[in-house]
């Protein structure tokens, strides 16, 4: 159907369960015409060069398609994100487009407007990751790739804890209303486990026989299900924070939901409200509380950074530290980087390690020195 608005011709018509409006940008019906022609013959030519199944779709469609797939590998965490860089953001912009008529133009254009918004560049990679995610799945990617471009956005490295900091912070934890933050923070320390996969902890993934826990929840696939070994301190924390639930059982969360009584205090005597079939919602305000009083500025995710660098700088292998820290093969090296903050003794000590007297092969190095100083001095 044509129709003219302000004396431009626009074409109407309905396609692969969609209705496209379009300005035919021009004055001529007659153009107009071969204008609408062309643009239902070119979705057409589309469909025919694509396998039957990714027949074109709307992106609202293929959005609500998308959470649908990908329910069963991601986090609750990693999916609620998903959603949110689905319906908040992209749907909005591209929600009444069908995916084959998505042009690295539009991309950018969406970036501009993103970034005119305020959003941080991080925060507009990971939405246009996820529209990257989607057209990939129906192959239509690899043809946009080259000109897409991704922000360049700062990556936050975190830092590790000196020993000092650890002590005042877990001495500001024990002094928390919350008691919940101090056996959390040490598991951290001492584990290495995320934020998430320390609260959706359950007894029953803790052998205190065995001194070994299970991950459940976990934001990668090769977290979940990781066997992690307790060392005395993390045993410690878990013993001791198990004695605060004589009736527990095996479903029942470590870190139940807990209120205070007005009085406050973090003895259980100021508690009430104990619901052991419910996780602790949060621990943020008890966190940021205890940061303040030991004056110690980090993230609860740098106590993760914290076990990793200790376990790098005492020389335990990468693909150990992997298996412990939930990474997976692909991106054990990237990680390390990350998370290894290696301090200039540790690296002068392993530099240190290629310069013995005798090398492995049996050559003696004793003389070099001598014979160097000769050399230099000729």
């Amino acid at each position: 159907m044509l129709y003219q608005r302000g004396g431009i011709w626009w074409f109407k018509f309905r396609f692969a369960g969609g209705v496209f409006r379009e300005s035919a940008k021009t004055s001529s019906k007659t153009l107009a015409r071969r204008a609408e022609r062309k643009r239902h013959e070119s979705l057409e030519e589309a469909v025919h060069g694509i396998k039957k199944r990714l027949a074109p779709v709307l992106f609202a469609a293929a959005a609500a398609e998308w959470l649908i797939f990908k329910q069963p590998s991601l986090a609750e965490k990693s999916l609620r994100i998903e959603r949110t860089n689905l319906e908040k953001h992209l749907r909005p912009v591209f929600g009444g487009m069908l995916l084959l008529d998505i042009t690295p133009s539009d991309i950018a254009a969406y970036q501009r407007a993103r970034l005119a918004e305020q959003a941080a560049p991080k925060t507009i990679n990971l939405e246009i990751g996820t529209l990257r995610a989607m057209l990939r799945r129906h192959r239509l990617w690899a043809d946009l790739q080259p000109d897409v471009k991704m922000l360049p956005a700062d990556t936050e490295v975190g830092r590790a804890l000196t020993a000092e900091e650890e002590r005042v912070l877990t001495e500001q934890c024990s002094k928390s209303r919350s008691r919940a933050l101090l056996p959390s923070v040490l598991l951290a320390l001492h584990t290495g486990m995320r934020r998430g996969e320390i609260q959706s902890l359950r007894w029953g993934q803790i052998d205190f026989l065995g001194a070994r826990l299970t991950v459940g929840q976990s934001k990668t696939a090769a977290g979940r299900g990781r066997g992690i070994p307790l060392n005395g301190s993390a045993l410690a924390a878990l013993t001791t924070w198990a004695t605060n639930f004589p009736g527990r059982q095996p479903e029942h969360w470590v870190f139940a939901a807990e209120r205070y009584g007005v009085s406050g205090g973090r003895h259980p005597a100021s508690t009430y409200a104990i619901d052991p079939t419910r996780p602790l919602k949060s621990l943020k305000t008890a966190w940021a509380s205890a940061k303040e009083a030991a004056g110690v500025a980090c993230r609860f995710h740098d106590l993760r950074h914290t076990a990793c660098t200790r376990l790098i700088e005492r020389g335990v292998p990468l693909p150990v530290i992997a298996s412990v820290l939930g990474w997976s093969a692909a991106t054990t090296v990237r990680m390390a980087r990350r998370y290894g903050h290696i301090s200039a003794d540790a690296q002068q000590r392993a530099m240190a390690t290629l310069s013995p007297s005798t090398s492995a092969e049996g050559v003696d190095y004793s003389g070099v020195g001598t014979k160097l100083g000769t050399v230099a001095g000729r």
